[in-house]
């Protein structure tokens, strides 16, 4: 067996040691999409819209693989802080054969159900017609994503960071080539525009999986079976589930109160729409570093927290708060002022870009809470406090998110400017609630709790 980082040198690693592979993956992840959009837009504004909504879709549907790959990653990552390896590979075999059915069940409802998703979130006819091909296509890269997910989750629990940033970075690099050759056509090959980036995000996840499978043989020393690909170990995936379903459930909540905002956004007009996807294409840019250092912090809270240190992992949390809120606020605001410049990339329609760069000076009041939402949940997950994010989060974002978007941006006649107002009071209720359960340490109970059953599987 590989070795595995024991629990007092673990910890020892700086936050962002892990934050910057994390980010470097992040970042290409954003500029394919960004690339996808821009090659898009040449197209139409429609076929903008119509790429906007369907990535909406297809991000709904990943976070049912977020119900393993998380559980997987906090349960592995306090087993080994606790020195208990063989439970940590017991689980990562595990986790395998639920991508597969998880990975199976979304692709087939995602093909059989395009039509339906896309009429309930009032997507117009010339919509829907670019969009159903490619969500058609999509749905084989989704089954290949949740091999991916649960696989890297592995790797960078095991803190192999630097190791899955690579593959990661080369399967978006195969991504980035291949969208140039299949959208816009190269050679015999002819322009398959939308449908072109699906098949290209397709051949580039199949790629990262088969090299997920050589670095889980040459670094972790597992060598995983077909029967490990379809078995369902629900025993062993239990403690995984109890800590990846609540969190999915975060997830899943906030994505379709999301789903709501966006049907909201719909009934206001094809140009609201590509408004919409080209401000939240550009917005990515500014979650980037937040992303990276709440998972950074993820990984090495859940090895403190197998090691018993919780007062070291309550300053981490703390630390990667204020890193985050710095970081944020300062890229939000170049985002913002650049706004004008950046969006001509995408459209020259003055009413369409002035409205863009409305919604994200709105952005840079909504980032504080987004930072204290991202950082402070992944680091309840570890500490095995998943529960109190749904339970605390769910109402903020149905009622505030979900029904403030229809109240403010169509009741009150605010139009896509309220829809984003509606975003940014959800994130503030939802940072303020979660940063006091981490500050008051209302998530220690839980976490000695995790710690204890760790250490009694020790052998």
């Amino acid at each position: 067996m590989a070795k595995n980082s024991t629990p007092k040198s673990g910890h020892k690693l700086h936050v962002l040691a892990i934050a910057w592979p994390l980010l470097a993956e992040l970042g290409l992840g954003f500029g394919v999409g960004f690339l996808g959009m821009w090659l898009v837009s040449q197209e139409s504004d429609t076929a903008s819209a119509a790429f906007g909504l369907a990535n909406q879709v297809q991000s709904a549907f990943f976070l049912l693989f977020r119900i393993i790959s998380m559980g997987v990653g906090v349960v592995i990552t306090q087993n080994l802080g606790a020195g208990n390896r063989r439970d940590a590979d017991r689980t990562a075999l595990a986790s395998l054969g639920a991508s597969t059915w998880l990975g199976l069940g979304a692709a087939l409802v995602l093909f059989a159900a395009t039509g339906p998703l896309l009429g309930a979130m009032q997507a117009t006819a010339d919509v829907r017609e670019l969009a159903t091909p490619y969500l058609h296509v999509l749905a084989l890269a989704l089954f290949l994503d949740a091999f991916n997910a649960s696989m890297a989750a592995v790797m960078r629990s095991h803190l192999h960071t630097r190791e899955t940033m690579l593959n990661i970075l080369s399967m978006h690099a195969v991504h980035l080539v291949l969208c140039f050759a299949l959208m816009r056509g190269v050679g015999p090959l002819p322009a398959m525009g939308m449908v072109g980036f699906a098949l290209a995000l397709t051949i580039s996840r199949g790629f990262g999986l088969g090299v997920h499978i050589w670095l889980w043989r040459a670094v972790l020393k597992l060598y995983p079976s077909w029967h490990d690909a379809v078995a369902v170990r629900w025993g062993t995936l239990r403690s995984s589930i109890a800590i990846g379903l609540p969190g999915a459930a975060e997830n899943i909540a906030y994505r379709i109160a999301m789903l709501v905002s966006v049907t909201v956004v719909s009934t206001m007009g094809t140009a609201e729409l590509a408004t919409q996807g080209y401000a939240m294409q550009i917005m990515n840019v500014i979650v980037l570093s937040t992303v990276a250092l709440g998972f950074a912090g993820e990984i090495l809270v859940g090895h403190l927290i197998g090691a018993g240190e919780l007062r070291a992992a309550w300053k981490l949390v703390r630390k990667c708060l204020l890193w985050g809120l710095g970081v944020s606020l300062t890229v939000a605001i170049i985002t913002a002022t650049t706004a004008p410049w950046t969006l001509r990339l995408f459209t020259h329609d003055p009413l369409i870009i002035a409205q863009a760069t409305t919604l994200l000076w709105i952005t840079v009041l909504l980032e504080p809470g987004r930072t204290c939402n991202i950082v402070v949940i992944t680091a309840l997950r570890a500490a095995g406090d998943a529960r109190f994010p749904v339970v605390a989060g769910a109402a903020s974002m149905v009622v505030v998110m979900g029904f403030g978007s229809w109240l403010l941006g169509i009741h009150f006649g605010l139009g896509l400017t309220g829809v984003w107002i509606a975003y940014a009071l959800d994130e503030w209720v939802r940072g303020g609630i979660m940063t006091a359960r981490w500050l008051r340490l209302g998530w220690v109970k839980q976490a000695v709790a995790s710690r204890r059953l760790v250490s009694r599987q020790v052998v």
